[in-house]
């Protein structure tokens, strides 16, 4: 074979070269060919090209069709941003370029914190952290260092009972006590739940505003109130900002901390693994504890400080996932001050309209005015022995990706659609139908809805299995 005869004589002109062991080349050695290859097809340009395109179009992204991944905003981004970030002076530079010819990259690290700032009423941001409980794992960290500056032995954390996990998991990586708190007949956390533990133990409260309902905690002032009067701190949990963003900040309700996840609000496609950014933003009294190195302007210049006593230190390589936070920067800049508010004005509204028209057909618990996002439950299904899962493998064969199920866990059988900012009236509505088609099928054949998809290649998985028995690799 050609490749051979060019790889046998690039080695016999090499004194170095020597033969891998065939362990060393991470195949298993039951997969390895014994003999040469014989009888390999022919095959042309176009058949090629056709066969890895077709391969391509079995995965489902945002530029297919609706994806209405509740507590997720999988929303169109532009491809401008994607364009930018890939610039030869972003993608190929170095992390240990002299500070002198890293001004550009500098200059929009500095200035994307000031945005961030600006937008959620916080005095500094980090933009180290490279996912959303990377970020929550650092403020946690701050707080912990704010207290032991402070010669207070703090240890409690409260956490909604619909607070995302990861808040409770971050919660306790930090060495902290968790305490859940029940939602009342609302949907919202009130005073009185967290009442009890208004004392010195208390270290935090940890919040999402719109919380995972999609609901505005409207006693947040309050909240925030007895918070610090107890001498605790309040974190935001900002994975739904794109539900206020514009229209009010996390910094006016009372929060002292807030992560962001720029790779989900602000212009990268989310999922799939990252890279990610979750960047943290703080009150001015937190801003000692910030990770180093710290991005600082002065003399006509930026420069990397590491002079910071009070510093939690480093919490990950260099500076965070540049490329992310370049696209950022750009979303941000390119739609100003009044198109942000718009973001969280037609995610309210798609919502409110999703809402409103699936309320004929499905149970709301917690129906009233909703922002980015809502939760509605399938359980009257379980008689006929349909669950929320096969009501979501049964939008597969209807061209949709499924939304969020049995999250959060305070409804039972919870179906949680987000239609995001992005989506046209049309392609609501189709939605709509596709779900009034599929409840009828429920009605009439139940079997057929238990068995979907039918129409795809894959058909249900043993999601369990794929979990505890994980193959990330061939």
């Amino acid at each position: 074979m050609l490749e051979r005869s060019l790889f046998e004589e690039r080695k016999s002109r090499s004194t170095r070269y020597v033969d891998p062991p065939e362990t060393e080349l991470g195949i298993p050695e039951n997969l390895i060919r014994k003999t040469d290859l014989k009888n390999f097809p022919g095959l042309s340009e176009p058949e090629v090209v056709r066969h890895f395109t077709n391969l391509s179009a079995l995965n489902y992204g945002i530029d297919n069709n609706f994806y209405p991944l509740g507590s997720c905003s999988m929303k169109y981004n532009p491809k401008i941003n994607e364009a930018l970030a890939e610039l030869d002076e972003f993608v190929d530079i170095h992390p240990y370029m002299d500070e002198e010819y890293a001004q550009g990259a500098l200059q929009i690290m500095y200035e994307l914190e000031r945005l961030l700032s600006e937008i959620t009423g916080m005095y500094e941001f980090t933009l180290h952290p490279s996912a959303g409980a990377h970020g929550e794992l650092t403020g946690l960290f701050i707080a912990k260092a704010y207290f032991d500056d402070r010669k207070e032995r703090r240890n409690l954390v409260i956490v909604p009972d619909s607070a995302h996990g990861t808040n409770p998991a971050s919660a306790a990586m930090a060495g902290f006590n968790v305490v859940e708190v029940k939602s009342d007949k609302r949907g919202l956390i009130s005073p009185s739940a967290i009442q009890p533990y208004l004392n010195e133990d208390l270290a935090l409260i940890m919040l999402t505003n719109p919380n995972t309902l999609g609901l505005f905690e409207e006693d947040i002032e309050e909240i925030a109130r007895l918070t610090h009067n107890a001498g605790g701190l309040l974190y935001y949990d900002g994975a739904n900002l794109n539900g206020i963003i514009g229209i009010t900040r996390p910094g006016d309700m009372g929060f002292d901390i807030v992560h962001l996840n720029l790779h989900k609000t602000f212009s990268t496609p989310h999922g799939g693994g990252g890279p990610g950014s979750g960047s943290v933003g703080v009150k001015e009294y937190l801003a000692p504890f910030l990770p180093i190195p710290r991005v600082i302007h002065g003399d006509n210049c930026y420069t990397l400080d590491y002079n910071l006593p009070k510093s939690i230190g480093k919490i990950k390589c260099f500076y965070g996932n540049f490329t992310v936070l370049v696209k950022a920067y750009c979303y941000i800049r390119l739609l100003g001050r009044e198109n942000l508010r718009s973001i969280a004005e037609m995610a309210t509204l798609n919502a409110n309209y999703l809402q409103e028209r699936l309320s004929e057909i499905l149970d709301i618990p917690y129906k009233r005015l909703c922002k980015h996002e809502f939760v509605a439950s399938l359980k009257f299904l379980k008689n006929r022995g349909i669950r929320a899962l096969d009501i979501a493998k049964a939008l597969i064969d209807k061209g949709f990706h499924p939304p969020t199920v049995y999250f959060p866990l305070i409804v039972e059988e919870a179906i949680m659609i987000e239609p995001t900012e992005t989506e046209s009236l049309d392609t609501l509505d189709r939605f709509v139908e596709a779900l009034k088609e599929i409840l009828d099928t429920a009605e009439s054949d139940p079997s057929l809805v238990k068995e979907s998809p039918r129409s795809h290649r894959v058909k249900r998985v043993d999601e369990a299995k794929a979990s505890r028995m994980l193959r990330v690799r061939w």
